[in-house]
């Protein structure tokens, strides 16, 4: 039985002048199934030989078998980069000559060409290799994860409370909630976290946030920088509104005020009615 979107060991039933037909297992040789020559890497195959090939359908919807290797195959969460959007959907590069199809309908969420999404790979009703966004279902629990433990994960999605869904290594349920994050986050960015908490459902708890030794301190290098930048001076202090702040350092107020009480006591700044200055 062919698998179309997986890995198959054919033998070779034939050469031709363009490649090899491979024996598909049918009663007739017609449907045998072609490696095109240019798909073998450069191996000189004999009649008997048995090789490993990867199936799938070519723009005439007729199964094709190649010796290289995708990106992905059917079953297979993927991260992915978009090349092309139609009226039926988008495309995208998964490592052969015939892109995958995203449908419009797995599509939960614009996708920007030239940029890369996680995808679940799988095959349509005509089996034909398609992709969707639509990854929840496709996702585990893990359960060799610690408090404390650092991991890289990608954004697939949001709650209706801004809350972002992530999947940790492209394979596991993870959560960053709004109050977590002072940054504007996308679909499809790829995050270093921290795992902060372990909920009921096996669902991981995530923060982008460095440890505040850590966090305070690269804040503190953002300040000086733009205070270089600005003439030694700017129309920000411990007053300042949080919108304000969030706005051009892209963090809280409290962090703000703790990275500029810092920077006063190693006496490198000064706070002034309406700003901060370099000493």
């Amino acid at each position: 039985m062919i698998k179309i979107g997986d890995y198959n060991t054919l033998k070779v039933a034939r050469k031709a002048g363009f490649g090899y037909f491979l024996d598909a297992g049918g009663s007739r040789t017609s449907e045998d199934i072609l490696l095109p020559k240019n798909s073998t890497l450069g191996s000189d195959l004999n009649v008997g030989d048995e090789v490993e090939v990867f199936i799938y359908r070519d723009s005439k919807d007729r199964p094709i078998a190649t010796m290289k290797k995708p990106l992905a195959k059917v079953g297979d969460l993927a991260y992915l980069r978009v090349v092309s959007t139609t009226k039926i959907g988008s495309f995208v590069d998964f490592g052969l000559e015939r892109d995958i199809l995203v449908p419009l309908k797995e599509k939960l969420y614009e996708l920007q060409e030239g940029k890369s999404y996680l995808f679940y790979i799988y095959l349509d009703k005509t089996e034909r290799i398609a992709a969707t966004t639509d990854i929840e279902r496709y996702l585990d629990i893990a359960d060799q994860h610690s408090i404390g433990d650092h991991v890289r994960g990608t954004v697939y999605g949001f709650q209706t409370n801004k809350s972002a869904l992530i999947a940790i290594d492209n394979l596991y349920k993870g959560l960053i909630l709004k109050t977590e994050y002072f940054m504007e986050l996308n679909h499809g960015d790829v995050l270093d976290l921290t795992v902060i908490k372990i909920y009921d459902d096996g669902r991981l708890g995530l923060s982008p946030r460095k440890a505040p030794k850590e966090q305070r301190l690269e804040l503190q290098e953002i300040i000086l920088e733009y205070l270089h930048d600005h003439n030694g001076f700017m129309p920000y202090n411990d007053k300042s509104s949080p919108e304000d702040i969030y706005k051009v350092f892209h963090t809280s107020k409290n962090n703000f005020k703790n990275s500029l009480g810092g920077l006063m006591k190693k006496g490198l700044i000064l706070q002034e009615e309406n700003g901060t200055r370099l000493k």
